[in-house]
């Protein structure tokens, strides 16, 4: 006779879940408002949003390192803890940038901060475990609420994004359910660690090397879109032009901090086994990504588009960390995002306060090059705060993204790899053309028509946001090194 299982609370260690219930129950508030009193003023769903991940943080941050909780499905080490403070805080600045001067039709929806928060916690479900089935329903999670957030924007190429994004997201999620498929099938066990003592006992095994690498490549793929790598990153510049310019800063930093928590834990488990051509795989797409998206930006006709081959490209910069499979690699991985996230929100910001329903300056694009002519001319002080963005992001010191490369290729040299760090070198001084492209025509070129600003939605809490994102990219040199030592210390904390 089968014998009851008795199940403690303290057991269950629920204060390892207590940073998603916190979104989760936030996003049940907002639409219990709306229930009860229709018409709010979006201000409020705003304030109450960060509010409540001001909350998160808090939670986040009390957690204590290398627990597990809720039946050891939950895991919270400095990776998951570090990943989540990133998501958090990118989703703090992201927020206010609702508050625009002009009226767009998705943040008039309560639903709109309901389904954010949803998708927050779905990133953090991402991140804060080693079991690949609670991966996989925090991915999808993320996922269906983010292609909804883009489909809200009610324009027309939104709608193509919103459908182009949920094909590939679909299709990414069928070769991730495959590839944990055939992992249970080989070791009996879905949780990464369990699944790496039973791979070091049989990596002798002819078939199950065979095995092995077929779940490697279904995964490989699935993150590859997730995260646009090459050859699977050609939804992305399509996906980001039909979107509001804020979500795409967005789209850029925190799902693919969530994507890299995963892949370092799944790749890195191969890696750690010896099994090298699953680095060297890794190694040629990242070279692969970074150099092919920078050709492709080069030849852009908009400043979004090109922005969108610029996040390809730096994604390709940093998965090549990974392959390193050293602490400081890892270290790097989430240094350049804490650095890039305020460079490249802010970027986008800028586009965001000059979006104008009807587009003045060319027929298909928002963001064309033009528009930005004689941008010196017309608003200085906004000319000059997207300059400091694009000679961050193009690697100029002493502004953020600086710190973040040289600690990538310090790591690449350090791990022996100085070709790596050549080919990334070679990368920046291409991706400076293109960024300094937009430079030449905000400050060297005259107005291309005669207009009084192109701050068309402006507004204070806007400024407020751009003022933080630029204080923060200028005043980087002062704060990266307790940055490098803090996350340095909890990824080492966790084994990585």
């Amino acid at each position: 006779m089968l014998e009851p299982i008795k199940v403690s609370l303290e057991s269950l260690n629920l204060i390892t879940l207590a940073p998603m219930l916190i979104a989760i129950a936030g996003g049940l508030i907002i639409l219990s408002i709306d229930l009860l009193r229709e018409g709010l003023h979006k201000s409020l769903y705003v304030m109450l949003t960060v509010l409540i991940l001001v909350v998160d943080l808090l939670s986040t941050v009390g957690l204590n390192i290398n627990e597990r909780g809720f039946f050891d499905v939950m895991l919270i080490d400095g990776i998951s803890i570090v990943s989540q403070l990133l998501v958090i805080v990118g989703s703090i600045v992201f927020i206010p940038l609702a508050l625009g001067s002009k009226r767009f039709h998705e943040y008039s929806y309560p639903e709109f901060f309901a389904l954010f928060l949803f998708m927050v916690a779905g990133f953090q479900f991402m991140v804060a475990s080693d079991n690949l089935i609670l991966i996989f329903v925090g991915l999808e999670t993320a996922s269906l609420a983010l292609y909804t957030l883009i489909a809200l924007h009610n324009r027309s190429n939104s709608y193509e994004a919103a459908v182009k994004y949920f094909t590939m997201g679909a299709l990414a999620a069928g070769f991730f359910a495959m590839g944990s498929a055939m992992i249970y099938a080989l070791t009996g066990s879905v949780e990464l660690y369990k699944v790496a003592e039973v791979l070091a006992t049989r990596t002798g095994e002819a078939d199950l090397m065979i095995a092995i690498f077929g779940g490697f490549v279904l995964i490989l793929v699935a993150l590859g879109f997730k995260l646009s790598l090459y050859p699977f990153h050609t939804w992305a510049p399509d996906v980001y032009e039909g979107a509001s310019a804020a979500l795409v800063g967005y789209m850029s930093v925190v799902p693919k901090v969530a994507a890299f928590v995963v892949a370092i834990r799944v790749f890195g488990m191969y890696i750690d086994l010896g099994i090298e051509w699953a680095r060297t795989t890794i190694l040629v797409i990242a070279v692969l990504t970074m150099t092919l998206s920078n050709i492709m930006a080069l030849v852009q006709e908009d400043v979004k588009r090109m922005l969108a081959y610029s996040s390809i490209s730096h994604a390709g910069f940093v998965i090549a960390a990974l392959a390193l499979d050293t602490t400081e690699g890892n270290t790097s991985i989430f240094l350049y995002y804490a650095l890039f996230m305020f460079t490249n929100l802010g970027a986008f910001a800028m586009l965001w306060i000059s979006r104008h329903k009807m587009r003045r300056f060319n027929n298909r694009y928002d963001h064309p090059y033009e528009k930005f002519a004689g941008f010196i001319k017309i608003m200085p002080m906004g000319a000059v705060i997207m300059a400091l963005f694009m000679l961050s992001l193009a690697g100029v010191p002493p502004f953020s993204v600086f710190w973040g490369k040289i600690y990538v290729m310090q790591a690449a040299v350090n791990a022996g790899y100085i070709w790596l760090a050549i080919v990334m070198g070679l990368n920046s001084a291409i991706a400076a053309y293109y960024y300094l492209k937009l430079v030449v025509y905000m400050f060297l070129k005259d107005p291309v028509k005669d207009v009084d600003t192109i701050y068309y939605n402006i507004s204070r809490p806007l400024m407020v946001i751009i003022g933080f994102a630029t204080a923060a990219t200028v005043g980087a040199i002062f704060y990266v090194q307790p940055l490098v030592s803090y996350i340095y210390y909890m990824i080492s904390a966790s084994g990585y």
